[in-house]
């Protein structure tokens, strides 16, 4: 199988208002949809990417990423597939964080760690290796139903995982070759 040619996207900017006016516990925050910035952060990314001839779009399960993706689907005559595992990364995988500072405290310790356990200690949230993993895998079934470069709306870490870039900003994104060879 041949190298593909990815865009991975970071959805547009999230409102997470809605949810935390209702005081809506942790994982409820992926139902958050776009603000109007990250609604037209969608629409000048389809309007950015329109020339390089996506043949597929596939997207996170998470509101924020379908919104984006639904925007950029439509501009771009794309239908929209989802993949689970094109998730954002799990802060607790337990799903018991309860808001924010849940969150934060997770994402320093993450840091703190660079993203990866400490030797022989399993922490709550999810390392780096695993979201490369599941991300990865997500890739694998949906290139081999195309032939052409693939558009991928997700999130931030997985981003990270899958590049190694960490400062991609709501509505970009960043190329990435795909290649089966390095999952062997």
């Amino acid at each position: 199988m041949a190298v593909t040619q990815i865009y991975l996207v970071r959805h547009g900017e999230p409102d997470y208002g809605p949810v935390d006016a209702q005081g809506l516990p942790g994982p409820a925050a992926d139902t958050a949809p776009l603000t109007s910035l990250g609604a037209k952060q969608a629409e000048e990314l389809a309007d950015l990417l329109s020339g390089i001839g996506a043949t597929y779009l596939v997207s996170s399960p998470f509101t924020r990423a379908l919104h984006s993706a639904a925007i950029i689907g439509h501009r771009l005559a794309l239908g929209v597939r989802v993949d689970y595992d094109l998730r954002d990364w799990l802060p607790d995988h337990t799903g018991m964080w309860r808001g924010v500072a849940d969150v934060r405290a997770a994402q320093a310790e993450f840091e703190a760690y660079d993203g990866e356990w400490p030797h022989g200690i399993q922490r709550p949230w999810e390392p780096l290796s695993r979201v490369r993993e599941r991300a990865r895998a997500a890739l694998g079934r949906h290139v081999a139903s195309t032939d052409g470069p693939v558009l991928a709306v997700t999130h931030a870490v997985v981003i990270r995982a899958l590049t190694g870039e960490t400062g991609t900003a709501h509505g970009g994104h960043e190329y990435y070759r795909y290649d089966p060879a390095e999952d062997g």
